[in-house]
């Protein structure tokens, strides 16, 4: 992926060897995450945030024990490509937004170590990248990214980028009324309807990560050979069927909350393919 020398976005910020809060996931904001692939591997039917909070009940998430967080450089390469991954979703999102006659508004995104409070209740690392409607901020633990390559061999900062532009995607989400909406269907609907929706909401976040890869490349042609492939390796990665499998040997569909192996990679095509934020409609798609 060619990123060195474009714009680096100003609405980063640095939290890492700050230290972090206690206590698990508060029910007000409702983080959305890109999958709790740490979690995932220890035995949870359920990743990207503690199901409890997705259904609306209370309760906290697992923690993973980790040493505590040494001060990292602001300067360093992997804070560079941050910055630069999320400038070019704000140039991408901020013109389909104008295209359409609406403003978008950039979220923030905050690097962590451990743990940090956010209007979600505490962020842990064993969460992975998320978003938090409540507070419109990304969250991520930039070594999420060593856990790619470790355990699941997926590497490259396409891969890595891909995972930013999903949780942006439901930056989109939001701003689109979307996740309000799906958060009231919720509220009444059972477990396993709960979880098909949030499937949903999932995937169409994939497709609108395909969406900017698509927009980003047509303007400063930011693809090289394999990155595609890298990406959907990283979504196949993450599908709840892959995690299941992997961590507890069975698959169970209707715990799926972020959608299978296939159908990530389906979305994420989709997106990229077409650049067109109408075709990311998964909510009304028959067949996922």
């Amino acid at each position: 992926m060619k990123w060195e020398g474009n714009r680096e976005s100003d609405n980063v910020e640095d939290r890492r060897g700050s230290g972090g809060g206690g206590g698990g996931f508060g029910i007000g904001g409702k983080s959305i995450g890109l999958g709790t692939i740490v979690i995932a591997l220890i035995g949870s039917y359920f990743f990207g945030i503690d199901p409890s909070v997705l259904l609306g009940g209370g309760g906290s998430s697992p923690v993973v024990q980790s040493q505590a967080p040494a001060a990292t450089p602001a300067n360093d390469r992997q804070t560079s490509f941050v910055k630069t991954v999320l400038a070019d979703t704000e140039d991408v999102w901020t013109e389909i937004f104008r295209a359409n006659g609406g403003t978008y508004v950039k979220p923030k995104l905050i690097l962590f170590s451990g743990s940090t409070d956010t209007a979600c209740g505490t962020g842990r690392s064993a969460t992975g990248p998320f978003y938090c409607p409540g507070d419109q901020q990304v969250y991520i633990d930039l070594d999420f990214y060593k856990l790619m390559e470790q355990r699941f061999n997926v590497a490259g900062d396409f891969a890595k980028a891909y995972v930013i532009a999903h949780e942006v995607g439901h930056h989109v989400q939001n701003l689109m009324g979307i996740t309000d909406k799906m958060d009231a269907a919720r509220r009444t609907s059972s477990e396993s309807q709960a979880n098909a929706m949030s499937v949903r909401l999932e995937l169409q976040a994939d497709c609108f990560a395909g969406v900017w890869a698509n927009h980003a490349n047509q303007a400063r042609s930011i693809l090289e050979t394999g990155d595609i492939e890298a990406a959907l390796a990283a979504a196949t990665a993450i599908g709840d069927d892959t995690l299941q499998r992997q961590s507890q040997g069975t698959v169970v569909p209707d715990s799926f909350t972020h959608g299978s192996s296939a159908q990530r990679v389906r979305w994420f095509k989709k997106g990229i393919d077409s650049g067109a934020v109408g075709q990311c409609d998964t909510f009304k798609a028959r067949q996922l």
